[in-house]
């Protein structure tokens, strides 16, 4: 069994996911895991797609046509199982500001924190006027990682950008 991730990008309209899903099942695939969104008139995602080896090559050849519809691109995958280790959930918001995924993201990478998944959007500030920025993290790191000094650290950087920061700590 071989895992796929497709990366997927075309203007948006109905019948996208559709198209997509009948050209996997076609080809005997499974779609195990996504994540698909609206983004400035742009529908762009990413599936994770499990098929036999040997329906490898007929299901990428097959996803080709689909360019006038949406262009997408076929990634070898594996299967990646949590090592016992643990893992910070946070979640971010504060007045929007250029640079605060880079701050953030840089504390995680100098405590060799990976992010399994990164979901932002700014919105209007309630009452007042202004941006808000506002992120949910999810970022799972070796059993030996130093979780304490990772949470201090996000917590050093959120004030100085001025952001609440909501941290938790899960093991997996």
């Amino acid at each position: 069994m071989a895992t796929l991730v497709l990366t997927v990008i075309g203007d948006d309209r109905a019948g996208l996911v559709n198209a997509l899903a009948e050209v996997i099942a076609a080809h005997g695939g499974s779609w195990s895991r996504s994540e698909l969104a609206e983004l400035a008139g742009k529908f762009a995602g990413i599936v994770e797609v499990e098929a036999d080896d040997d329906q490898v090559a007929a299901l990428s050849g097959a996803l080709r046509p689909l360019a006038g519809l949406l262009d997408v691109a076929v990634h070898s995958g594996t299967t990646r199982h949590p090592s016992g280790g643990h893992a910070l959930t946070f979640d971010l918001v504060g007045n929007d500001r250029r640079g605060i995924v880079q701050e953030i993201s840089a504390v995680l990478r100098d405590h060799e924190i990976t992010i399994d998944r990164l979901t932002s959007e700014v919105v209007d500030a309630p009452m007042g006027g202004g941006r808000l920025f506002q992120a949910t993290v999810q970022a799972p790191a070796a059993a030996d990682a130093d979780l304490a000094e990772a949470r201090a650290a996000l917590e050093r950087i959120a004030g100085e950008l001025m952001v609440d920061l909501d941290v938790r700590h899960n093991a997996l």
